[in-house]
């Protein structure tokens, strides 16, 4: 079973940067995969993010080149930083934890955390 709690969503002005934050509990996620996704007022939930538990990511089209996933096993924590925000990115953002092979589906994911609120101000 594992847990994710997640912090540091806010109100940033375009351009701006935020770094996300997913802590997990459990002593066998360094082996877990991870993804983010986010959903907007009235959207479907999307892929933003993955990351294979030895390392290697995939973007999203709309994100690459802005977002970076990391992780850091000692403190059992996956980390979105997103620069070069815009409007668009607005959204409450989730991080998802599964076995085995990632996925951009959300359906694929048993373990989410709560979600936290991303607001970019024109």
């Amino acid at each position: 079973q594992v847990q994710l709690v997640e912090s540091g969503g806010g109100l940033v002005q375009a351009g701006g940067s935020l770094r996300l934050s997913c802590a997990a509990s459990g002593r066998t996620f360094s082996t877990y995969s991870m993804a983010w996704f986010r959903q907007a007022p009235g959207q479907e939930r999307e892929f933003v993010a993955l990351r294979w538990s030895g390392g290697t990511t995939s973007y999203a089209n709309s994100v690459k080149g802005r977002f970076t996933i990391s992780r850091d096993n000692a403190e059992n924590t996956d980390y979105l930083q997103m620069n070069n925000l815009k409007p668009e990115d607005t959204a409450v953002y989730y991080c998802a934890a599964k076995t085995g092979t990632p996925s951009g589906i959300p359906a694929s994911y048993p373990y989410w955390g709560q979600g936290t609120q991303v607001t970019i101000s024109s």
